[in-house]
């Protein structure tokens, strides 16, 4: 400030300076503001957004949770399998007999003994298709290993990984079936069986390191929960599912205890007979 200027003039630079410096101090302030509204109305952008999304997450159904399905699966939770037993294909025009199964169940190992044989002539002869719904229901009684959803999970990698030995696998987890109240086979052995049906050393390795339980875990898992909701599946008498259910052309089909009944419903041959048994619960 020069020494030659008045009061008058020394008190107006003054003013001015301070006025320079309060304006300045106002923008700082000001922009202050707008960074903490900013960021405010960021982080209430955000919130609305979160909120949203579990909104929209708690709407979807089951199987839309689910990020991994098996190729080839029909309505959420079936694999079909046409006349050359390859998973994702259809005998066109054929009825279709939809067997909901878990590999632990007795009365599924039983279904298979009586009725195996002959769902597999009917189906390379063309005369239906094959839809097998891998549940799994009956985990509480495989002493903690879960073989149930682990044996499905195992399916649903060879209808993946290996379809064209998706039938010979299925069949051969039956001829292997553990009893009930056992840990059940282990991932190594489910992986041996399905080299045994004919399935790669390294498609099976998947099933041995646990790949294939935790690709389709989530989807067996939603699948059961599909099942059990379903009221073409679900037993009209004790309002659960239960294992095996059999539905033909999507109606439930209850006489598959007596030998030849099924293929009688699905092509007209005549059966026999046997005592029958309850599915399991």
């Amino acid at each position: 400030m020069s020494t030659n200027q008045t009061k008058a003039q020394r008190r107006d630079a003054a003013r001015a300076e301070a006025l320079a410096l309060q304006k300045k101090q106002q923008a700082r302030e000001k922009r202050s503001r707008l960074i903490v509204l900013s960021a405010l109305g960021l982080g209430l952008i955000v919130l609305v957004v979160a909120v949203v999304m579990i909104f929209m997450e708690g709407q979807k159904t089951p199987m839309e949770k689910v990020d991994n399905v098996p190729a080839g699966v029909v309505e959420d939770t079936g694999i079909p399998v046409g006349a050359d037993g390859v998973a994702g294909t259809e005998n066109e025009g054929a009825p279709t007999l939809d067997v909901y199964v878990d590999f632990m169940c007795p009365i599924c190992g039983q279904f298979e003994q009586i009725n195996g044989a002959s769902i597999t002539e009917m189906r390379e002869a063309g005369d239906v298709t094959l839809v097998v719904h891998p549940v799994s229901i009956l985990d509480r009684t495989s002493q903690g290993t879960d073989y149930s959803t682990r044996a499905a999970s195992a399916a649903a990698w060879v209808a993946d990984r290996a379809p064209e030995q998706f039938a010979a696998f299925h069949d051969a987890m039956f001829a292997s079936q553990p009893q009930e109240q056992t840990p059940g086979l282990s991932d190594e052995q489910i992986a041996q069986v399905a080299e045994q049906a004919g399935v790669s050393a390294e498609a099976a390795a998947g099933i041995a390191d646990g790949t294939a339980r935790e690709t389709y875990e989530e989807w067996v898992k939603a699948s059961t929960e599909v099942a059990g909701s379903d009221p073409d599946v679900v037993n009209p008498e004790t309002g659960g599912m239960g294992t095996p259910t059999v539905l033909i052309d999507g109606e439930r089909f209850t006489g598959w205890q007596a030998p030849g009944a099924l293929t009688q419903a699905i092509t007209g041959e005549a059966p026999s007979t046997e005592p029958s048994t309850e599915p399991s619960e």
